[in-house]
């Protein structure tokens, strides 16, 4: 994958000195965060390198995992401008896109039509339960995420970078709840599982705010200017030929009817992950990389990065669930088996 970038505005500011300001807007993210959030530092991570690499996040997590808080908190720390849809199952399309409304000219007496933005026109948008909606509502997200733009009647309305997706959906077993079409769920460079905290982040929970009406207050840390500055460096990670081959490899392995897949995936895969499952491996990977202050790509930073970039591309078959085997599991069970043959 060649990395290189059209010229820009962030083409103009050397790589050495957004380095230099990276790492402590970073960190002052992550205390903004922190004063709010407690404990899913991982989750957190994750985040930031979706917003890093320009893609969109969703997030599984039970009811009352502060799954809102937090992206809530999020937007607040990195000064953006932050929309929440609630999905639910009467919403419709042009309730998120927007809509084209007929207008009089109080002057002329002449009609015509205005588009009246939806809330998608923002910085960060919160879909929060977005499986509690029909397919065809999810789907009106799909020309947003990977175009940034609405098309209403035939007219194109860009959205402002950076645009970032944030949606939260409870697990599908529970009543009331649609799975997300797999053309979707393949726009989300992650599926982040949020769980409940451990007894001692939950005391911590409740000695911060069983006391107190308000939230502590967030301050903004960066700008947009400097978020799609930043974009462009991560892009500039370089990347060797042997962790690039052992990204498509590993992609490859998920599809049952390439030689490179194991003998879990043969039994339990239906479909594999596609080539933006790649993509948005070695991406992720540079942002973590950066975000933990290296300059290169390791075959580490894939494997932790496997399992949120995987788990809802891999389409597990009914032999899986008749054994109960989860998507996890089988990913679990490929690294090891790869890590196992890398090792002979």
């Amino acid at each position: 994958m060649k990395d290189s970038a059209p010229e820009t505005p962030a083409t103009q500011t050397p790589a050495a000195a957004l380095l230099a300001e990276f790492r402590p807007v970073m960190q002052a993210i992550r205390t903004e965060v922190g004063k709010v959030v407690v404990g899913q530092s991982e989750v957190v991570e994750q985040l930031l390198m979706t917003l890093l690499v320009g893609a969109h996040c969703l997030i599984t997590g039970m009811p009352g995992t502060a799954k809102t808080l937090l992206v809530r908190t999020l937007a607040q720390a990195l000064g953006l401008t932050f929309r929440r849809i609630q999905f639910t199952p009467d919403l419709m399309p042009t309730d998120v896109t927007g809509t084209d409304i007929v207008e009089e000219d109080a002057a002329s007496g002449r009609r015509q039509f205005r588009f009246v933005p939806g809330p998608l026109f923002t910085h960060v948008l919160l879909a929060d339960e977005i499986n509690r909606t029909p397919p065809k509502t999810q789907s009106a997200l799909l020309e947003a995420m990977q175009e940034r733009s609405v098309t209403v009647r035939g007219q194109q309305h860009l959205l402002e970078p950076p645009f970032l997706v944030l949606a939260t959906q409870n697990p599908i077993e529970l009543e009331g709840t649609y799975p997300l079409p797999e053309a979707q769920l393949d726009r989300f460079i992650f599926n982040v599982k949020l769980d409940h905290l451990g007894t001692e982040e939950e005391l911590a929970v409740l000695a911060r705010f069983s006391t107190r009406v308000d939230l502590p207050e967030v301050h903004a840390c960066t700008s947009v200017a400097q978020l799609l500055r930043f974009q462009w460096l991560v892009r500039q990670v370089p990347v060797s030929e042997a962790v690039s081959r052992q990204a498509v490899e590993l992609v490859r392995a998920t599809r049952p009817e390439d030689p490179l897949a194991s003998d879990a995936v043969r039994s339990y895969v239906k479909y594999g992950a596609s080539v933006r499952a790649t993509l948005f491996l070695v991406l992720a990977a540079k942002a973590r990389a950066l975000l933990q202050g290296r300059y290169h790509v390791s075959e580490s930073d894939l494997v932790a990065l496997a399992l949120p970039v995987l788990r809802h591309r891999v389409l597990t078959n009914y032999q899986a669930e008749a054994h109960g085997k989860s998507s996890d599991e089988v990913l679990t069970s490929l690294l090891q088996s790869r890590a196992l043959r890398g090792a002979a």
